[in-house]
């Protein structure tokens, strides 16, 4: 990787997001910070400094992907990696499930991030020195759980798109890979839980779900991203790593 390297991390203002940002620019990365809200936004470069730059994006918006690529590389002049993390979460019972439910989470889940990728490798094969490419994905992209089929068949999806991507770009050395992470202490689970009669014991029900007898923690995937955006990963392509305690090992 180019010294000063350039990361643009989507979804970056909230959750997972935020800790994928501090983490990369804690391991010597300028990374640009995107989202829907600039407020949000401002407030996580104001933390992380010098290294970091908000870049407001619509995933819904057409060309969204080559419109912000072109802003991450007019700020910093290249970019580097890619984290496809901005998602949308969805449940329902699954004959119930509206066409437009499907098209909405399908359009921000699956097609954006195809999109971004897509521009983002154009760009890495125009700067002609390699880069990486993240997606993160869910565990759930690999099972099957009531009332999220529509989400898991979006997360399936771009795992399917992470491998062939990766066997596509593998002759510019653009390496693509996938990050699947099971329940994460994040504010939408915080939010999930809190709705909840009992929000401790459900909690601790889940977490006695899972081998190693916790509920992740976003620097748990945060730390994952980073060893696949390092020179520590450069002989790993088209891979998914799973960051859910063993769940999927049960």
């Amino acid at each position: 990787m180019a010294q000063g390297a350039v990361a643009l991390v989507t979804g970056a203002t909230s959750g997972i997001g935020v800790e994928i940002a501090r983490r990369l620019v804690g391991d010597g990365f300028r990374v640009a910070v995107s989202g829907r809200s600039r407020e949000r936004g401002e407030r996580v470069v104001d933390e992380l400094g010098d290294a970091a730059r908000f870049v407001p994006s619509d995933a819904l918006n057409p060309g969204e992907g080559a419109r912000l690529v072109a802003a991450v590389r007019a700020e910093f002049g290249r970019l580097d990696v890619l984290v496809n993390n901005a998602a949308i979460d969805h449940t329902g019972v699954l004959t119930e499930v509206s066409e437009d439910e499907v098209r909405d989470t399908f359009a921000v889940n699956t097609l954006a991030p195809m999109n971004l990728l897509i521009a983002a490798a154009a760009a890495m094969r125009e700067q002609g020195e390699g880069g990486s490419i993240i997606n993160v994905t869910s565990r759930l992209a690999s099972i099957g759980v009531p009332t999220m089929g529509i989400y898991s068949a979006s997360k399936g999806a771009m795992l399917a798109f992470t491998r062939a991507a990766a066997v596509d770009l593998a002759p510019e050395n653009i390496r693509v890979n996938a990050v699947a992470p099971g329940m994460t202490r994040t504010p939408l689970f915080q939010e999930w839980l809190d709705g909840l009669p009992d929000p401790e014991a459900e909690a601790a029900r889940v977490a006695a779900a899972i081998p190693l007898g916790r509920i992740a923690e976003p620097a748990d995937v945060a730390a994952v991203v980073a060893f696949l955006a390092s020179p520590d990963a450069a002989y790993l392509t088209g891979t998914s790593i799973p960051v859910e305690g063993g769940y999927l090992a049960t």
